[in-house]
């Protein structure tokens, strides 16, 4: 351990480069930083500003990259570019790809998910190359090829927007070349974003009404061949030119840790795996069934506070309290979201033209999004 002056400092190992292993790291660096010695182990030497990439095909700005050791270094940490592959609980190691083996006082998990494509004859959104998996369609759209459109969600992908949001900018890009595309959303919800509440979901179904977008709720999708989409119940059919899909989710693959089912993680309210010892999970690699990342770094901030508190800091740890801050990519103006979720849904939500958090970005944070703001502006003033 890294000494404290007769104190030794809690060895923290963050697992991840994504939204929750650096708002984690960030909270860390804030909470507790001279009762922690933090190493992160990162498959990726940068961090990609995944969330933006769904605007990247309508000429939106595209997503930011940052380089991951600049961050850790500013958060006093250290990185190290590799991959956890496994977790030695009785020894408390972190097993890596690399073969080396990380002792831990405490391990963060923060992973994300798998995705992965369920329809065969659908092309699945790639959030790693968006631009490049839409460029095809985009083209058949003006070309006058593809006249009819579908963007399906599987039962068991629980994080919708990207959907709503490709097909409110498809929609709207063809109706400025005025192009007639008929759009169809089909998903397993019972209403159109109903993740958001009650209120946030009636101005998005009003939202998709003038953009002439038909939304089939309450259904669960096959896809047996090109061009078709089986419905049920009722064993609906659906003919259509294109069928553009999301994938599937699962949970990371890693020895020595229980896994729930589909390879999530469980935690309780405070972010702690169970049955495990100190180990900690925050994010998509977790069994919380909405995936986001402003619920990523929420989750994170509560694993951070935990960890603070086995450090000996002065923390009271709070219980995860989910609230999904969301912006809607429409084609026009951009709409923001709040829900405060309870049971799988939205008990309280808002909907409006502005948002109510800052920095007013895609994903809300407490100390990433702060943070990229403040180098984002760093290095606009060097210009």
């Amino acid at each position: 351990m890294n000494m404290q002056g007769t104190h030794p400092r809690l060895r923290v190992v963050i697992a991840g480069g994504g939204i929750a292993a650096l708002e984690a790291l960030l909270a860390l660096a804030q909470l507790a930083p001279e009762l922690t010695a933090t190493t992160v182990i990162a498959p990726n030497a940068d961090f990609s500003y995944r969330a933006l990439t769904v605007g990247e095909p309508f000429a939106y700005p595209p997503a930011r990259h940052y380089p991951l050791a600049p961050i850790v270094k500013d958060a006093g940490a250290e990185l190290l570019v590799d991959e956890l592959v496994g977790v030695d609980t009785e020894r408390q190691l972190a097993l890596t790809k690399a073969g080396g083996e990380i002792a831990y006082d405490a391990l963060l998990i923060a992973l994300g998910a798998h995705a992965r494509p369920l329809y065969k004859h659908a092309l699945t959104i790639d959030d790693h190359r968006m631009d490049e998996t839409l460029e095809g369609l985009l083209q058949d759209i003006e070309g006058g090829y593809t006249h009819s459109l579908a963007f399906v969600s599987p039962g068991r992908m629980p994080w919708q927007l990207p959907l709503y949001e490709l097909a409110l900018m498809t929609a709207a890009q063809a109706y400025d070349m005025d192009i007639e595309l008929e759009t169809t959303i089909v998903t397993p919800e019972d209403a159109p974003l109903g993740i958001f509440g009650t209120a946030a979901s009636g101005a998005v179904a009003e939202l998709l009404e003038r953009a002439r977008i038909k939304v089939i709720t309450s259904a669960y999708a096959e896809v047996p061949r090109a061009r078709e989409i089986v419905i049920n119940p009722g064993d609906r059919h659906l003919q259509v030119d294109r069928i553009v899909a999301l994938p599937e989710l699962y949970g990371p693959e890693l020895h020595g840790l229980p896994l729930g089912e589909h390879g999530f993680i469980r935690v309780d309210r405070f972010g702690q795996v169970l049955d495990a010892g100190p180990i900690f999970a925050a994010g998509d690699a977790t069994e919380f069934p909405v995936k986001h990342g402003g619920l990523a770094s929420q989750q994170a901030d509560v694993a951070a506070q935990s960890i603070a508190a086995l450090a000996g800091a002065p923390v009271t740890p709070e219980p995860f309290m989910p609230v999904i801050h969301g912006k809607l990519l429409t084609g026009g103006k951009p709409l923001y979201l709040t829900a405060r979720i309870t049971g799988g849904q939205g008990f309280s939500s808002e909907i409006a033209e502005t948002a109510d958090w800052s920095p007013p970005s895609k994903v809300a944070s407490k100390y990433l999004a702060p943070y990229l703001d403040r180098r984002d502006r760093e290095a606009a003033a060097q210009r």
